[in-house]
């Protein structure tokens, strides 16, 4: 199995997960209470979804919309990590935002160098 479909696979089920998890996981309406954005929370919810689904679609028949869903679910990460900054979560708190940020940005270099060259 190729890595950049590892990796696509991992950040799909993540976020469908996460995503899902904002309609229905009382915990995580608790977060996003404590985080002051729970008005959000739909929202946050329906782009994780969205990300996970464009990730795998994008993967297997369009590449353009699998580095969108990437690209989107960095930035949406990267805000969650601005979030937990500004909330002063500690760093083992704040490092899951972090790292799904760089692993969704490494998608979406790949999957645009795999465009140019293909």
């Amino acid at each position: 199995m190729k890595t950049l479909l590892v990796l696509i696979l991992f950040s799909s089920v993540s976020f469908l997960f996460f995503g899902i998890g904002c309609f229905i996981d009382p915990r995580m309406k608790a977060e996003f209470i404590r985080y002051n954005l729970d008005k959000h929370r739909p929202l946050v919810g329906a782009l994780q979804v969205a990300g996970a689904v464009a990730l795998l679609i994008g993967y297997f028949y369009i590449p353009l919309l699998a580095f969108i869903g990437a690209v989107g679910l960095s930035v949406l990460m990267l805000f969650g990590f601005g979030v937990r900054l500004k909330i002063k979560d500690t760093p083992l708190q704040s490092s899951p935002s972090l790292i799904y940020c760089i692993l969704n940005a490494v998608i979406a270099y790949s999957i645009y160098v795999n465009m140019l060259y293909t």
